[in-house]
């Protein structure tokens, strides 16, 4: 299997010298959700992915209905790295979306200090394995619906359709923006943090 690395643009490549705090993440969510797509648009390196061509192999075993344009899968992990500032490095691990490829979820969380749960209104039943797998293992995460375009379903029914808690953050994205997904991993972020003082305030 040979795995391929996307191109991006040259020169950032460079990890800063003042980072000294590095978080692993991970971006979950079920199949075709656009996990590949946010660490590569958003990678300030050129970003490993595990992409191969999806054969007539999958019929039967994988779902590609409301994504049915969809031409490759990640069949291990993808990796990409950005600097939130001139101290916070996240090192980004896309999960398989595939249920066949769900035993190495559990592997790649180990580490993780939070994640990203994407989503697709299309295919929100696709999204509970992974709320599942992050609650058992009490990661916290937030949720991000990425905008395909043509949702007819608001946040708040999101929100209520996968029976979140009101402090897990719920916001809008488009995976293929660096900006919006940049704003994405902030939000994580930013929740990490919240809860951090929550916790060590007496």
């Amino acid at each position: 299997m040979h795995s391929t690395v996307s191109e991006q643009t040259a020169g950032r490549d460079h990890l800063r010298s003042t980072a000294d705090n590095g978080l692993k993440i991970v971006i979950v969510g079920g199949f075709g959700v656009g996990k590949t797509t946010m660490v590569r648009s958003v990678s300030e390196i050129r970003p490993l992915n595990t992409e191969e061509t999806m054969t007539r192999a999958g019929i039967g075993v994988d779902d590609p209905s409301g994504v049915e344009s969809k031409s490759t899968t990640t069949v291990a992990f993808d990796f990409g790295r950005i600097s939130i500032n001139d101290q916070a490095v996240l090192y980004l691990f896309g999960a398989p979306g595939q249920e066949r490829f769900w035993f190495l979820w559990d592997r790649l969380f180990s580490g993780t200090l939070g994640a990203v749960v994407l989503v697709d209104t299309r295919r929100l039943d696709d999204s509970w394995y992974a709320i599942d797998r992050l609650e058992h293992h009490r990661m916290p995460f937030i949720v991000a619906r990425n905008d395909f375009g043509g949702s007819h379903h608001t946040l708040e029914q999101v929100r209520e359709a996968l029976d979140l808690s009101p402090d897990v953050p719920l916001i809008d994205c488009d995976a293929r923006d660096r900006d919006s997904s940049k704003k994405v991993l902030i939000a994580l972020v930013d929740h990490l943090y919240a809860l951090s003082a929550r916790e060590t305030t007496p």
